[in-house]
Formats: C-alpha cells, structure tokens, sequence
C-alpha cells in the first residue's frame, strides 16, 4: 500500500485544550519526542505501538491512551493498514503533575465509558457554536480520568544517580528553548562534565539532549502555526536557522510538513 496521510489541526476556544489533531498514517513512525501537555488518544482504526519510559505499549480496542507532558514516547503502526487517530492535547489545568507519575504506569485505560466520551467531546469541538456542551464533556473527561489516576502515596524512593544533573540540564534547555544553550555552556553552569550531562539525561529520559530541545521547538512551530504563524515565522520564531531545517524535523516527528499543517487547519 502506498503511504498515505490525512491531517486535521484546530486550536478550539475551550480552556484546558491546547490543540485537537486528527490524523491517519499508513506508515510514519513517530521517533522519541515530548510534548509540554498532557496527550490525549483514541484510535478508530488499526492500531499503535508506542515505548513510554522504556516499556512498550499498544493500543488495543476500545481502550483510551494517556500519555503525560515531558515524557519521552514514538509511535508506529502495528497493523498492516496504518492507523487513524483522534488526538486531544490538554494543559495541565485538567491534570497536574501529580498525576504524570500513575499516567507512565498506567497509560493505557479501558474504560468504554470514558472512550465514548472522548468521541462525543471531539464531535462538539468539531461544531460551531457548541462550546458548552465540550466544556461540560471536557469536566466530566477530566473527573474520570483523575478517578483512574488517584496518586499512590509516596513511596519515599531515593532519585536515581544523576536524576538532579538531567533535571537541572532539562531545565535550562527548557530556559533556554529558542535561543539554545551549548553543552559547554550546560557543563560550566551544572557543574558537571559534558558527557556525563548527556549521559544521566539519556539516563532520565530516554533521549538526547538535543533530540528533546528539537521536539519542544516543534511543538512550538506547531502551536504558532495554529495561531496563524506563516511556516517561514514560526520556524525562526521557534529556534530553528530556517524554514528548511523546522521542515525537516516537523516531518519526522508530525508525519507532514509544516505547509500541510497549516493548511489542515479548519
């Protein structure tokens, strides 16, 4: 079969939902990305495999897929015919970070209750004039969700070695998210020698440094993108040297170019 794709992009007006994304994919493969929100999934066809926190999942029938901000996931097909996907992206006003650690446990929900709704909610965000009726189905989304996600209570566990070089290096690429930071840079600010920052945040995290600071700058372009950003704009406005080079990672990690994207949106 030969690739296909489908790609559906809005920004609605309902507080908590930062962007609606519909898409079908034959054969794109997700590489190891983040997000700064909370991901959202329902497949209506085919299915996906995905590694969060370096186990593997899938998405079976019927089930609900949860995956939390700045974890590392990819994502491929694993049925012959691709897949086709209903994505909400939602702030952390829904769900705080109290509950990342339960959604990296337990990312895949069967609940046919809370499917159903989820399929209802994209159904009024796709209409005009029915922003009650998503904001009531986004509560009572939010209210399930955190029912499924009731935080253990703590465990007491120490971090591992070297969590606080990766959280403190995170956080300055965070900082310093569009103009960049150097590893050496990185390295004089964190006390630390260069290698052993990459080495603790592929530890923590599952990817390079540079291969998350390149997905939090295409989440950017995507969000300006939504808001009407010509592709051209967004990628310098997002820290990338041009639209060329935003191009060539929107289409690794989005599965279309930033043109496409733009335009799909309604």
């Amino acid at each position: 079969m030969p690739s296909q794709q489908e790609v559906s992009a809005w920004r609605p007006p309902i507080a908590g939902v930062v962007e609606v994304f519909h898409a079908r994919f034959t054969e794109h493969a997700y590489p190891m990305h983040v997000h700064d929100a909370w991901t959202l999934l329902i497949v209506d066809d085919g299915a996906v495999r995905y590694d969060l926190d370096r186990h593997e999942h899938g998405t079976p029938t019927d089930t609900v897929t949860l995956l939390p901000p700045q974890v590392p996931h990819n994502g491929s097909p694993a049925t012959a015919g691709g897949f086709r996907k209903r994505v909400l992206y939602l702030d952390t006003t829904l769900l705080d970070e109290r509950f990342i650690g339960p959604a990296v446990d337990r990312p895949d929900i069967a609940d046919p209750v809370l499917r159903r709704r989820i399929g209802l909610l994209h159904t009024a965000l796709a209409a005009r004039g029915e922003e009650l009726e998503a904001e009531s189905r986004l509560a009572l989304i939010g209210e399930r969700l955190r029912t499924h996600l009731r935080p253990a209570p703590a465990s007491g566990r120490a971090a591992a070695p070297g969590r606080g070089v990766a959280d403190g290096l995170r956080g300055l690429l965070d900082e310093r998210l569009t103009e960049g930071v150097t590893l050496a840079e990185a390295a004089r600010s964190l006390h630390a020698h260069p290698a052993h920052l990459v080495r603790a945040f592929n530890g923590a995290f599952g990817m390079a440094p540079h291969r998350y600071v390149v997905s939090r700058r295409v989440d950017l372009a995507r969000r300006l993108l939504l808001d009407g950003w010509p592709p051209s704009e967004a990628a310098t406005a997002a820290g990338f040297h041009d639209q060329s080079h935003l191009t060539r990672h929107f289409k690794r990690i989005i599965g279309t170019t930033p043109g496409r994207y733009a335009r799909a949106v309604p």
